[in-house]
Parts: structure tokens; sequence; C-alpha cells
């Protein structure tokens, strides 16, 4: 936070001032608490990085987030006033008569007086983004290009090369590459103060693109079990990337105005929960690759309107817990069950009865979901299989939920597999595993603050929780840090609008839809502004 000296000439003044630093070249002081004044001008000087002359309105009110405790220093005559008292005034009790107290609310009766106001500006974070905010268009051209290129969880090579050949073109950066995988990791040195940690997922998805967009993948490639698959950036991690890059760029051009230390993470296989997780036992800390950070912060796009951006306080995400279990039969003839015992069967019955995990085993106020995506069993309708398999997945918010359906899941598999019959005994395999999102509430409440000052009535604060799930968080509970995960809306505003009007928005392609398509502006401006605004909040001088 900034102390700016302020020293206004005015003919009519009210007793209640604001402060905004929205607007670039300038504070804006806004009066309030008026009926009688239609117009004010003042000169205003200080130390901070604005030097203007602003025209000033009662009319031009604020929302008290915005307000700046103010306390008068002197008053006319020079006189210094010898007892102050914080509030929203800003006008102390041991004022002279010819000054209105802090509870009246018209106008000095005074012509003219010459006073001096201490503001405690909240911050110039906006006139910061605003500022240094870089050309977005060849940005816009790397987010086609990747969109383009996608790679599966474990196969970022070209990516990660991408990513690190943008940032080696911003000095002062320390780079590390291959953590985890294809992790990326890189350091901004610029000063004491907090240190900051930002971080963008990288990996697609094995979806066949339908978006139609003239940069849609064609991609093919050979997932990490060697089986020939599309690939599609269907997450939107594409747009996290590009817009990460993007924010390391502007708040390097920005070094003058902040201080501390900046860390940017690019991490692979989020899509398999294990990426934060690698990185953090490959040495991202341990090793003092980056410095351990005070705060971790991270974003995601989402089927929202594009523009829209926002968080909530404590759960943020679910927890999601995936496996593959295999159910052996006796396989044979298809004209002859009786000699078989058919695996198919077996799993159409654990698939139906692991439904009832919720509906008659979770409490109603608590939320789980069950889910079988996956079934495979056979080659050929004329022969029964040996074996089936299935892949569930399992998403909750509580962590004694998780762990009653996670044991309902196994009771209900090993028991169908017995009633059946079953040659042997079902196998289970992991396949990933997120924790629960957990946004502290001391940096959601100060992030907050900045965020609404930045965004507006785009912020919201109070969103719902994901129902899906991040592994995002394990870069600050890995070293006791707190965090915060936001969203920003990808859907084209008059999309969205049309939609709404016509009560249809849950038709809208959803992330993991082949036909998830972020619209890229203004979608990659709210990306971009979202984390360095968030960066600021604590590297701000």
């Amino acid at each position: 936070m900034k102390i700016a000296e302020l020293y206004c000439q005015f003919s009519r003044v009210c007793c209640r001032f604001q402060i905004s630093s929205k607007l670039q070249g300038g504070i804006k002081i806004d009066c309030i608490q008026s009926r009688e004044i239609t117009g004010l001008r003042g000169r205003i000087f200080h130390n901070g990085p604005f030097m203007s002359l602003q025209d000033l309105s009662a009319r031009d009110l604020l929302e008290d987030n915005h307000c700046v405790l103010t306390n008068v220093l002197e008053y006319s005559g020079g006189q210094r006033v010898t007892q102050e008292r914080k509030g929203a005034s800003g006008i102390p009790t041991s004022t002279p008569p010819r000054i209105n107290t802090l509870h009246h609310t018209s106008p000095f009766v005074s012509t003219r007086h010459k006073v001096k106001i201490r503001l405690i500006q909240m911050s110039d974070i906006g006139s910061i983004v605003n500022k240094h905010r870089p050309d977005l268009a060849p940005y816009e051209t790397l987010y086609k290009s990747l969109h383009a290129n996608p790679e599966l969880s474990y196969l970022e090579r070209e990516t990660a090369s991408t990513i690190h050949s943008h940032l080696s073109k911003h000095n002062g950066f320390d780079i590390h590459t291959s953590i985890g995988g294809h992790g990326i990791a890189a350091t901004l040195s610029n000063g004491s103060g907090s240190t900051v940690l930002l971080r963008a997922d990288t990996d697609a998805l094995p979806v066949l693109e339908k978006t139609g967009l003239p940069y849609a993948s064609t991609k093919r490639m050979k997932d990490a079990e060697g089986k020939d698959q599309p690939v599609m950036h269907a997450c939107g991690h594409d747009m996290h990337i590009t817009s990460l890059l993007a924010a390391a760029e502007l708040l390097h051009s920005a070094r003058d105005g902040w201080s501390g230390t900046l860390v940017v993470v690019f991490q692979p296989a989020e899509e398999k929960g294990a990426g934060a997780k690698a990185m953090v036992e490959d040495g991202l800390y341990s090793k003092k690759l980056v410095p351990i950070p005070d705060v971790v912060l991270g974003a995601h796009v989402m089927p929202y309107r594009s523009g829209l951006i926002g968080t909530r306080a404590k759960v943020m995400a679910s927890a999601a817990d995936s496996m593959k279990i295999t159910l052996y039969g006796r396989g044979g003839h298809a004209s002859q069950p009786h000699r078989t015992l058919d695996p198919v069967v077996m799993a159409a019955y654990t698939v139906t009865r692991l439904q009832t995990l919720v509906s008659r085993e979770v409490e109603p106020s608590q939320t789980a979901v069950v889910t079988v995506a996956s079934i495979r069993a056979g080659e050929t309708e004329n022969i029964i299989a040996e074996e089936a398999e299935i892949k569930v997945n399992v998403r909750t918010f509580d962590d004694g939920v998780r762990e009653k359906v996670l044991a309902g899941v196994k009771r209900i598999v090993k028991a169908e597999s017995e009633a059946s019959g079953a040659t042997k005994q079902p196998e289970f395999q992991k396949l990933s595993e997120f924790p629960i999102t957990w946004n502290d509430e001391e940096v959601t409440a100060k992030l907050n603050k900045s965020m609404k000052h930045h965004f507006e009535d785009k912020w919201h604060l109070g969103i719902p929780p994901l129902q899906g799930s991040e592994d995002f968080s394990v870069l600050g509970t890995s070293v006791s840090k707190p965090c915060n995960f936001w969203v920003y809306g990808g859907t084209d505003p008059e999309l969205w609008d049309r939609m709404e009007k016509e009560g249809t928005l849950l038709e809208l392609p959803i992330n993991h839809s082949a036909y998830f398509a972020p619209v890229v502006q203004p979608t990659l401006r709210t990306a971009v502004d979202g984390y360095a605004v968030a960066a600021l909040t604590w590297l701000t001088r």
C-alpha cells in the first residue's frame, strides 16, 4: 500500500473522500455525502506514480470496498491538526467550527480552503497492469498454435520447449526444465518482499476435436501406454499456458512497480492428477529449484460468460479418485452360456449397484458422484469373454464422504463378483488421485479486494464449487503454504446471452467435450489480468 500526500485547493468540498487508482496516469478522487456539490477541481501532487489534474464530480461514486481511509493533517493557514481520526470521512473531531465534523454531510462553508490530506491508497495494481500489459496479438497466435498442437499427459515435450523459448526472451528469469517429467519452473527475483507462485497446467486430452475451428487439432499420438489416440486441448490448458506466459512478460516489464519474487510453474500431467506431485518429488522445493512461496495461485477457464472471473473461500474443487477394475469370468461359445461365467453380466450388475452408493448411502446434505465411464469386454459377438474391465471415477467434497464411498466401491465390486461365482477376486488399479482444492480464507479475502477493484462487476466472490478436480493445491500443501484457485469464463458473450435468454445454457459445451472452444477474447485478456493482479496483490511495493 502506498502513502500519498495530497494537496487540494477547492471552492466547495464535502466531508468525505474516496480514492481510486483505476485511471491510468491519474488518481481519481470522488466526493460523496453531499447534496450540494456539482463539481470540483483539485490540483493533486503526491509521491506515487501519478501526476494529474482531474475534474471531480459528486456523482462519480465508488463502492465502499474501493474506499481508502483518510485523515486531515492540515487545514487552511497550514496549522497542524492535533488529533487525527481515521475513518471514511477523514475529518477529525478537533477541526475548527468553520469546518464540518465527521458526522455532517454539507460542504465547507467558507469560499476557499487549502487542506492537506493523507490518503492510504489501496494499490495502483490496475494502473501497473494496464500500463505493462503486452500486445496480446502475438499471444493470440501462440494460443492457436498450442491448440492445434496438443500433447497428452507425460508427453508434453514440444509444449515445454515452446514455453522455455518464450520465457528465455525475458532476461532475469532463472529457468529450470524437465521437472517431474516435462515441468518447467522459472523464478524472477526483484528485491525483498513476498514470494508468489503462479501455476498453469500444460497437458491435453485423448479427445477427437469437433469444434470446426480453423485451428482445430487433427493430431494423433500414442499415449503413455502406447495406444494411438486423438489429441485435443479440450480442457483449456492452452489458454492457461498462453495467459501465464503473457502475465510473466507483463510482470517482467513492470519490475519497477513491485518488489519480491515471482515464480511461474508450468505443470505437466494435471489430467492424471500426478504432475504437481511429480514436480515436488523431483525436487521443485527440496533441490531449491525455486524458493518456497508464501502463496500459491492458479486459475482455470470454464464455460462461463467470457469476461467473468471469480473464486470462493474454502472448498473450491472436489477430490477425485479413478480406478480400473477387472472382473474375471470364464469364456466360451456364445451359444452355450451355461458352460461359461459371463463377465459382461457381472459388470452390468456391478455398474447398476454402484449407483446406489450416492442415492442410498451418502447423506442427502453431502455431495458425491460415482461414474462408470468405460466398460470393455470381448472382441466379437459370438464369444463370451474371459474378463471385463470397468473404469470408475468418484468425486467428493469431504474427506469422510470420500473414504466411505471408496470403501463402498470395493465392497460392492467384491460382493457382485462373489455373487456371480467369479473364478477369482477382482483386481483394482488406481489410475489417478486428486485432493480437495481448498482456498485459504485469508488469501481469498485479500485477493477479493484487488480483483474486485480491477475487474469491478465482472469479479464474483462465492461462485459454486467446481465438480471437477485439480492437483494444483499440492504445490502449496506439500510445503504447508496457502492457496487460491479461481476461474474465468470462455464462452462468447453473445452466445451466452442468447442461450441464457432461451434457457439452454446447460447445452453449452463443457470442459472435456469435443466441442469445447473458448473464445480467444476477452478470455485471454481476463486470464492475463487475473494472473497479474493476483501476483501484484502480494508484490506491490
